[in-house]
This record gives structure tokens, sequence and C-alpha cells, in this order.
């Protein structure tokens, strides 16, 4: 016994045995029988959502060894995320500098770039690239928060390492120039990786990519890229940074929500999603906007006047319309409700069902009015679940290569912001905070680049396809596309790590089509040339390289057969022996794998498999998903396969 409960609660606490509770639970009069769990002042909820607690096992003096780039808007290097004391001087082997910038042992380094441009800062006035950096390398910071919501500490996956800010990104927009420089200008200083949530609506080929290009020659160097890997869900080229050397994250969400709520006058409550840290809107007048489409975007209300109003939107953006309009508050559909979005006036955003029901309310009430709350926290047992604006795949440049490639935390984020900005990014707004809370697969990137940090500070020696690996075939099980969720403790140990290096790219790219000029383009080398070996034609092109995850494009109604040639390294215990299963085929699809164990005798030893699936799905449109899990009897290497017939 523990405690018993008297004064307020009847019951009792203790310790018991899986048959003691369900004896006890079976018991007249026993309501409930739950297990203990752990609770802490949250910010950065993220991190511990994803099992990874600030006493999580570290390699202290090689995490400070670890030198993290960021391509983005820039750093406040103010914040105390970015607090450089206790810390020693940077590694002897930085090459880097800081332009225009006063740097600290934890900023050690910070350039600007914009279309050649001389002269400019790298600190940060737009929040997106402090709020990056702090999540990926953020020191602990106790009791933050954003006016009170999500209150706690905040931190980063390695706060011991060092941070190299490289601004390529001015006012939401960045130029291929100043990312490639910038590019440069990292491997070259001598990050261990760069962390990139930049990308376009559309996937481009490689040897017009930037980015692609980019993080081919800091993968010649030893870097590992991590990208965002876009936010058009299914729209646009449904997955960007989908080149095979740099690793593309989704965004999901954690077991957190922020919730806003309107109260109509009749008492019932719609709830939405907001991060609405004013006060609480007290009844005003609900209204329609007086266009004919419901639109509140400024140039639908130009010359209206709200004032005192609450503004009913079907459609209407980030708010700007209604503040200029001098309204009081707003309700705005908007496609993704699991995403609170931080507006300049008190606000909340509904699915269009819950529009079609307070306009139900307007329709019969001669004075409709409402009352708008400030934002709830809520436990979401859901939990990860893809967001909805996350790009979703699959892979329209290279089929065969499963993009994105994992999943991390991206839905209402909070973490390092500057005061140059206002919270909510929105220049009519007037409030500014030390943390601010965003969501997008921008925020999901810093999430994979820290944890790939981490891994990288216990083997310093890895190469980024390696890191990649371990990653990748740790993660949760799939969410639509890609190996799953994100978990930090067992990157550490993967057992297994599907390794590759440029040579194996460059005959990826050659069995694709690419020639050798455009292979120059990417590569840099006037000596690149495809092997004569390296033929068979796009569709099969990625089945031989040493990719972590497997995938195949069919048509529909047709029978297919294809073999992926893989082979793993060793890097758990010398003498192991790994057995494969395979997991969740289906009807459609059929997989086999030889052999089915592998015998090591040491470590980074390298043995070789055939994963052959046939099948036929029946219809457009279509995926089926399955897995190769090796095991030893305590590490898992699983690696996803998926099929699609998603019209390429």
């Amino acid at each position: 016994m523990i405690y018993s409960y008297t004064r307020s609660i009847n019951g009792f606490a203790a310790r018991l045995t899986d048959d003691e509770k369900d004896k006890l639970s079976s018991r007249e009069g026993v309501v409930s029988v739950f297990p203990s769990r752990t609770y802490r002042l949250q910010t950065t909820r993220s991190w511990d959502f994803l099992g990874f607690p600030e006493t999580a096992r570290r390699s202290l003096p090689t995490e400070a060894e670890v030198i993290v780039g960021m391509i983005d808007t820039g750093v406040w290097p103010d914040s105390p995320s970015f607090s450089d004391e206790g810390f020693g001087p940077p590694p002897s082997r930085w090459k880097g500098a800081c332009h225009n910038f006063t740097c600290n042992n934890k900023i050690i380094g910070a350039r600007a770039y914009r279309q050649g441009h001389t002269g400019l800062s790298p600190v940060d006035t737009d929040g997106h690239g402090s709020h990056t950096a702090s999540t990926v390398a953020g020191r602990v910071v106790e009791g933050v928060g954003l006016a009170g919501l999500a209150a706690g500490s905040a931190r980063g996956a390695v706060p011991g390492a060092r941070l190299a800010v490289y601004k390529a990104c001015w006012d939401d927009w960045c130029r291929s120039e100043d990312m490639l420089a910038a590019f440069d200008d990292a491997a070259a200083d001598g990050v261990d990786l760069i962390s990139f949530s930049i990308g376009s609506t559309l996937p481009f080929p490689y040897f017009e990519d930037a980015a692609a290009i980019g993080a081919f020659h800091a993968m010649r160097r030893g870097v590992l890229t991590s990208a965002a890997a876009g936010n058009s869900a299914l729209d646009g080229g449904r997955v960007d940074n989908v080149a095979p050397w740099i690793l593309s994250v989704a965004a999901s969400s954690t077991d957190r929500r922020l919730v806003g709520k309107l109260v109509l006058g009749n008492g019932k409550t719609i709830a939405g999603a907001s991060v609405n840290i004013f006060p609480k809107l007290k009844k005003a007048p609900l209204v329609l906007p007086m266009n004919i489409n419901g639109s509140c975007e400024p140039e639908s209300l130009a010359g209206q006047s709200y004032k005192g109003k609450i503004l009913l939107c079907a459609s209407g953006g980030d708010g700007t319309g209604p503040v200029l309009a001098g309204a009081a508050g707003a309700v705005i559909v908007n496609g993704e409700p699991d995403v609170a979005f931080l507006l300049p006036l008190p606000a909340l955003t509904i699915s269009d069902d819950q529009f079609t029901e307070i306009m139900a309310y307007v329709n019969k009430t001669r004075h409709p009015v409402g009352t708008i709350r400030s934002t709830e926290t809520a436990f979401d047992s859901k939990a990860p679940v893809v967001a909805s604006f996350s790009s979703r795949g699959p892979n329209l440049i290279s089929p065969g290569i499963l993009k994105p490639d994992l999943s991390a935390p991206g839905i209402d984020i909070l973490a390092a912001w500057t005061p140059l900005s206002p919270v909510s990014g929105n220049l009519k707004d007037s409030r500014f905070a030390a943390y601010s809370i965003v969501s997008g697969t921008s925020m999901a990137c810093p999430h994979a680049t820290g944890v790939a940090a981490y891994v990288k500070s216990f083997h310093p020696d890895w190469s980024p396809a390696m890191i990649m690996s371990a990653l990748i075939t740790t993660g949760g099980g799939e969410l639509v596309y890609g190996a799953g969720q994100l978990n930090p403790s067992r990157a550490r140990d993967p057992g297994l790590v599907y390794d590759t290096r440029e040579d194996d790219y460059i005959r990826m790219l050659c069995a694709e089509g690419y020639n050798s000029t455009q292979l120059r383009v990417v590569t840099g080398s006037n000596a690149t040339a495809c092997p004569a070996s390296a033929s068979g034609g796009r569709s099969g092109a990625a089945a031989g390289l040493n990719y972590p995850t497997m995938a195949h494009h069919a048509k529909p109604g047709k029978n297919f057969t294809v073999r992926f040639l893989r082979a793993v390294t060793n890097v758990g215990a010398p003498r192991s022996v790994y057995t494969a299963k395979v997991a969740g085929s289906g009807s459609f699809v059929r997989v086999t794998v030889a052999p089915k164990r592998l015998e090591f005798s040491r470590l980074l030893q390298r043995l070789s498999f055939t994963v052959t699936v046939s099948g036929a799905l029946p219809a457009a449109n279509e995926f089926v998903s399955a897995a190769v899990v090796w095991s030893d009897g305590v590490r898992r290497v699983r690696s996803p396969i998926i099929v699609h017939t998603v019209p390429n």
C-alpha cells in the first residue's frame, strides 16, 4: 500500500502484480483500476510524447562536438535557448565564421545570403529560424510558455550540441542561389548535419533542385540533410525534397490539442482549434461579411467596418481581413481542423459542418451572439496521426524511393521566437513573445534533425545513410506513407543499418535515365559517368539501391513482380543472428525474403538478402503496405514496403 485516499477520494494506491490487478478489477464495488503514469510540466511536449525525456542517456563529450547547420531565417541570439553558459570553445575542426553577428560557444557560426548582397545580418526577423534551431538543439529553459499556455520547460533534442546559422530565407521566401550558397558554406565549415525546413509545392528533377544538389555535396562530405516533406497534403507534387540522400520528414500530432471554443447565445458550444491568448471575448453580435462568397480576405472586406462584431468567415486565411475591418473576433472555416493557428484577434478555426451548425442558429435567431473563449489544452488519445496539411507521397520523381521517410511532431509546437516579429508572424499583430506555437513540416523536420544529431553523438563515424537508416528502421509503423513515427530512444541502437554511398546513388540515377550532363550538375564532377551495368529502365531503378524502405509503382489490374536487393551492416552485437518476418502484406501482395536468417560474426559485417514482392492491385489510386522485420530477439529492424497505383 502506498496511499489510502479518504478525504475527497475513495480509493488507494498500491503496487500490484498483473494478476492482483485483474482480480481486484473483477470485484464488486471496484470502479476502476489503472496504472500510474508520469506527468510533467510541459512546453516542448513533443519530446516527451516521443519517449525522449530530459533524462535520456547521453554521450555529453561527443554531443558537444556535434555541429548542426540551420539553413533557415537566421536566429535570435539573445534567446535563453541559445545561451552558452557552461560551454567550452567550439570544436577545433570548426572552420566557420560569424559575419555581422556576435557568436558565442553555442552559436558558433552565422552567415546571411540574399542574392549576393554583402553586409547582411543573420539575426532572425521572422521567428521561423529561431523556432527550428531551438527544437534541434535548444538549451533546457524552465518556466516558459505563451501567455501561460503550455507552460513548463522548453528544450531541444541535443541541448549540448553547437549551432551554425545560415540565413537564406527572407520574409517567407528563399532563393535557390542563396540556399546553394548556404549548403556550400555549411559543408565546408564542418557541420555534421543540416536542417532544411524549406520546400516548394512541386518536386523537381534532381539536376534542377537546389536542395538535392546542395544536399548531395553535403553527403559527399559526410553530412546528412534533414528536410521538410512539404505542406501540400495530396495537392501539387504530393511530397517535396525526395532525393534518396535527403531525409524527408512528414508532420504528425502529439497527444496535446489546443482547443478554441465559441459559445453561442443559445448555450451551445462549438469546439474548434486556436492559439487564442486574448482575454475571453464576451457576448458580441455574430455577423456574416457583406460579400457573396463569405470571404474574410482583406480585399473582400475593403471599405467595410465590423467594429465590435464577430465575423463568421466561410474563408479568410490568417485573420488580417477581420483585423483591418475592426472586428472584435472571427470564426474561420479551415480545411485543417487538427491545427491551432495563432491569429491577430480573438478567433478559432472550425470545419464546414460546424459552420453549418452555427448558421442554423444564426438564421433562426433575431440577434445572434457568441462568446469566444481563450484556448484550452486537451488530451488527444488518437495521436500520433499524420497532419492534414502534411504531404503524403508517393514520390513522383523516383517512384521506387519511398517518401516521406518518416513522421515527427509538427502540430502546435512551442519553441523559441524572435522579438523582431509579432508572435503570430502577422504584421497586423502587436503582440511579441520569446516563445511561440507554430505548425508545419517545418516543425517536424528539426525533430528528425535533432534525433539524427543524437545518434551522431554516439556514432561519430557513421555515414549519412547509416544515420538515416537508424531513424527509419526504428520507426513506429507507417502513418500513410513512410516508416512511421520517429523513435529517438530506439534509433541510438538500431542493430542493423542500410549503408549507401555516393557511387550507389550515381548508379541509381543512371538507371533512372539521367544522362552524364545532368549527373554532373548534381555531383559537380566532370568525371561522373554512368557505368555500363547501370541499366534496367526507370521503373526498376531504385530496386537495387540499398535503401531502408522499398516502394513500387504498379499499373492497376496488372500482375507485377519486383526484386529488391538489399544489404545490412551489423552495428549491434558482434555475434548475432537475425531472423526475418513479413508483416501485413494483405491479399493483393505477396512478399518473400531470401535468406530468412542472417548470421553475423563481427561488427560492421555486411550481409545481403533479396525481397521479392509480387501481386496485383485492382484499381488506381490504391496502395498497400507491408514490412520486412529483422530481429535478433532484442532489436527490431523494420523496413516498410509500399506498392501503389497512384498516377505518376
